[in-house]
């Protein structure tokens, strides 16, 4: 039921509503049985029960891991006939671009593969060539209009406005951000391992690496007349990663000289922007983490600079939430800016700057420690049989997010006159901007099953919207709820809605639910 209701009702949103023809199958196993070989997955559940009509692409080697990780197979051909009849379509690995053909080869002539499997297999991606168009336009007719297209003034802007709205304000301690007197400031220091960074926030897959602003860049362009002082403070990680997630290690003389300089630079400075995170190292396919807490000596670093008591803006460039115990309690302003692509430091200086309202939301909560996996969101009341992972609780909540304005949510409305006929519920409220400024707010709207024949979550995530609101506007926000948004996978694997009590909940945030009310479907 969590494999269906959470891992894959995105593929089945992707394949069902938005009629997406090609999908990649990974490298890791269900239950046994790797998915690059499951019928299972490949055929029962894409093909037939999410309606797919494309065809099926394997990542990278995940065809040879049958014989040389999972071992489920005894060599090449074995793999190639079990992927084949699992529904596997075209082998990815384009280093060797005959070795899935040639292994199908020799199982048609020995009389393992029937030539009707191929034949199955091949219409799938006939299927969708003659879908695009291919068979009568193979060729692009004006390949020039790409240098029009890519990186044009529109896909620019549109660059800059998706890092703006990914930013997350996590802390704001006396309204420290945004900073509105900075011809004020006389001397800044700029300190981190990923305030120069340029190589890790690029993309590894792009053919040409675009130019990105540094988050350095960023912040000296909106302070032409400030002193700005910079200290890298310390590496993305010590010499003694990965084992220094799990192993404490005495400072290197080198370590200590390096986090000295940056509070040297900090102190003589009248505010300080402190910018820490991932490396190339620590985040990207592959990197996992044996911890969650900032990599390397970067905790050492916020601690040092956190003992100063300068006005302090702390920003995450990282690609996975952080246990930031400390900084949550000893640094007044944090932002989460993830990875935010070629106007990087452009869209973060536009936040600390006032020139842009952060309305992002986080799409992950942040733990307190990674002993508290797997608390996680969404949950189920027993999930953690009232241990300490739930009581504790997070850092930063599914949801949350700060604004340099006020939200104000009332007047929630239920209609299920529509339900019987036309298989909707009409949820309605109204948010209006009680600040004194233009911003954003994601308002979420959650649902609870009261009393179902299996088990259920606390809350779930049932709809979204990000509304922009003017000071003293106000709007109604309307979702459109399905029978699908109420279902379950019954005792029977079926899906279906019990008649019942549930309750819907309108908030800022999972934990900061503003609106909420009862109603029954019968």
């Amino acid at each position: 039921r969590e494999m269906f209701d959470l891992y894959l009702e995105p593929f089945r949103v992707a394949f069902q509503e938005a009629h997406a023809k090609g999908t990649m199958a990974s490298y890791n196993d269900y239950d046994g049985i790797p998915i690059i070989s499951s019928k299972y997955f490949l055929t029962e559940i894409l093909r037939k029960q999410f309606g797919f009509d494309g065809y099926v692409v394997s990542d990278s080697h995940a065809l040879e891991d049958l014989y040389t990780k999972h071992f489920v197979a005894a060599d090449l051909n074995d793999a190639a006939r079990m992927a084949l009849e699992a529904g596997l379509n075209v082998r990815t690995n384009f280093s060797t671009p005959l070795y899935y053909i040639n292994a199908i080869r020799f199982g048609v002539k020995n009389g393992t593969i029937p030539i009707s499997l191929v034949d199955e297999r091949v219409k799938e991606v006939l299927r969708v060539k003659f879908w695009m168009g291919l068979f009568d336009h193979p060729y692009v007719e004006n390949p020039k209009a790409a240098d029009k297209t890519v990186h044009s003034k529109e896909a620019q802007e549109l660059s800059l406005r998706a890092a703006r709205e990914s930013i997350v304000l996590l802390k704001n301690e006396n309204n420290l951000l945004p900073i509105n007197n900075k011809e004020k400031i006389k001397t800044v220091a700029i300190i981190g391992p990923n305030a120069k960074e340029y190589k890790s926030l690029t993309s590894r897959y792009a053919p040409v690496y675009p130019d990105i602003i540094k988050v350095y860049d960023g912040i000296a362009a909106e302070l032409p007349n400030t002193k700005i002082l910079y200290a890298k403070g310390c590496e993305h990680v010590d010499k003694n990663f990965p084992l220094s997630d799990i192993e404490d290690f005495d400072l290197t003389k080198e370590e200590t000289d390096l986090i000295n300089e940056a509070v040297d630079v900090a102190s003589k400075s009248d505010m300080v922007f402190l910018v820490v995170g991932d490396g190339e190292k620590t985040i990207g396919e592959g990197k996992s983490r044996l911890n969650l807490k900032l990599p390397g000596r970067q905790d050492d670093l916020v601690k040092k600079i956190a003992e100063l008591n300068k006005p302090t803006v702390m920003i995450l460039v990282n690609g996975r939430p952080a246990t930031i115990n400390y900084a949550n309690r000893h640094i007044p302003a944090i932002i989460e800016s993830w990875y935010l692509g070629e106007t990087t430091g452009k869209a973060i200086a536009d936040v600390i700057f006032g020139n842009y309202n952060p309305g992002g939301k986080l799409s992950v909560p942040f733990i307190k420690h990674v002993g508290q996996i797997p608390l996680s969101f969404p949950m189920k009341s027993s999930a953690d049989g009232n241990g300490d992972a739930n009581v504790s609780g997070f850092i930063y909540p599914f949801g949350f997010g700060l604004s340099y304005t006020t939200f104000q949510y009332n007047n929630l409305k239920i209609n299920t006159d529509n339900y019987k006929s036309k298989g909707k519920v009409e949820i309605s409220f109204t948010i209006k901007n009680t600040g004194k400024i233009k911003g954003d707010e994601v308002v979420q709207l959650y649902i609870h099953d009261e009393v179902c024949s299996v088990t259920t979550y606390e809350k779930h995530l049932r709809g979204f919207d990000r509304i922009t609101l003017s000071p003293n506007e106000q709007k109604i926000v309307r979702f459109d709820l399905t029978a699908n948004d109420f279902s379950i996978l019954n005792k029977d694997m079926q899906r279906v809605v019990e008649p019942g009590w549930f309750t819907i909940m309108i908030g800022a945030s999972s934990e900061n639910i503003c609106l909420n009310s009862k109603f029954e479907l019968k």
